[in-house]
């Protein structure tokens, strides 16, 4: 049973500019899962430099970090993990008696999710952002070398594309084995019923990969399926991510049953 909050309950935290509820509720949920005193809460700021501060002074455990933090927290820790040393890029804040050591859980969930993949499988990966960054490092680190970089911001997407050893392209061109969306093209609002690949390229691939969230079937994920290929999907990603935050925070490895419990909760209450 969770101990009721005191003054020994840790405090862990996530900072972006547009909070949301999936890593609080997954978090708290597991906290009460496994019966540790800890309590997850979401902030938003404008300084960044006093709310690092803040958790080095309050000794706050553990921060998730969110755009458009992810590389302007850097010059504010005191060293880098070599999962975000590899991208120069943290979305995660280990508070060791004052030492902050920046992670990337989110370059660590896509190593997990592409592992079981033969290295030869050929890529296609839109987008040019953080994110991006993580998903190609993590698939250039684990010996994914065809792949094609597609940003229409041509000098992001060939920075990205060089910086991994991949092609760029303006547009998608033809298809690959493995299709990989990291824009908001699927998401609520304006972009909501875009695909990030041509109906042809999806027919023809194998895997298609989502890192978008919400909706958690967005048009791609659902032409995939109607189309009979593999699916990874950003609830997979935002999952693994979170639990590998989770076990850094707490040094706990919660069981495979506990976390789909938190993830279906944190789905079903964000």
């Amino acid at each position: 049973m969770k101990p009721l909050i005191g003054r020994d309950t840790q405090l862990c935290m996530s900072l972006s500019a547009r909070p949301g509820n999936f890593g609080s509720r997954f978090h708290n949920r597991l906290y009460e899962l496994t019966g540790l005193d800890f309590v997850y809460k979401s902030f938003t700021t404008t300084d960044l430099p006093g709310a690092v501060g803040g958790i080095r002074a309050l000794g706050i455990r553990g921060c998730a970090i969110s755009m458009p933090f992810k590389e302007a927290v850097i010059a504010l820790l005191d060293g880098m993990a070599p999962s975000a040393a590899a991208i120069d890029s943290v979305n995660t804040i280990v508070n060791d008696d004052g030492v902050l050591t920046g992670h990337n859980t989110d370059y660590g969930a896509v190593v997990d999710l592409v592992a079981d993949l033969d290295r030869s499988t050929s890529f296609m990966l839109r987008g040019s952002g953080g994110m991006a960054k993580a998903v190609a490092a993590a698939l250039r680190d684990g010996g994914f070398a065809d792949g094609t970089i597609v940003a229409r911001n041509e000098q992001a997407g060939r920075a990205l594309a060089d910086l991994y050893g991949y092609r760029w392209l303006p547009e998608p061109e033809g298809s690959a084995a493995m299709l990989i969306n990291v824009t908001p093209l699927g998401m609520t609002g304006s972009d909501a019923g875009m695909l990030p690949f041509p109906a042809d390229a999806i027919a023809a691939c194998d895997i298609a990969f989502d890192v978008v969230q919400y909706p958690p079937a967005t048009p791609f994920l659902r032409a995939a399926a109607e189309a009979g290929k593999r699916r990874i999907t950003g609830t997979e990603v935002a999952t693994l991510q979170a639990l590998q935050q989770f076990v850094l925070y707490t040094g706990v490895t919660p069981s495979e049953a506990q976390v789909a419990d938190a993830a279906a909760f944190a789905r079903a209450n964000s």
